[in-house]
């Protein structure tokens, strides 16, 4: 299939894949009148590349399920050096979740710290008359 028809299929420009192909993610074989070529093969690196995108990888996070589905494996997930990538973005999220929980709470502190000043009642100013006025 031309380039056309695969960023079509894989849902995708082919700007993006010439992107792919420039960081070596992605190698298009050429037919004799200079056009690129792919296969079905081609087909599943970019679905897998385009679903690991779209959880929050990267692209360069991306290259060893993209490596493990070439090295012949059904899934690319599974080789080591993908589930390394899966360990290392779980942590991050783990930090992340944890610093947006501490975030949370202080809301939390200040919120309740406002709401409690606010409910307060104001002292009243009331005159009261002088016995010599």
């Amino acid at each position: 299939m031309r380039i056309g028809e695969l960023a079509q299929r894989a849902g995708t420009s082919t700007r993006t894949l010439r992107y792919y192909e420039s960081r070596g993610l992605l190698s298009a074989r050429r037919a004799v009148n200079g056009y690129r070529e792919y296969d079905e093969d081609d087909l599943r690196l970019v679905r897998e590349i385009r679903g690991l995108l779209d959880f929050g990888f990267g692209l360069e996070e991306t290259r060893p399920f993209v490596e493990c589905l070439r090295a012949g494996h059904d899934a690319g997930d599974a080789c080591p050096a993908s589930l390394e990538v899966y360990r290392r973005k779980l942590a991050e999220l783990d930090s992340c979740i944890a610093r947006l929980e501490g975030v949370r709470e202080q809301l939390r502190h200040q919120l309740a710290t406002a709401d409690s000043a606010r409910s307060v009642p104001e002292p009243r100013c009331e005159l009261t008359p002088h016995p010599g006025l």
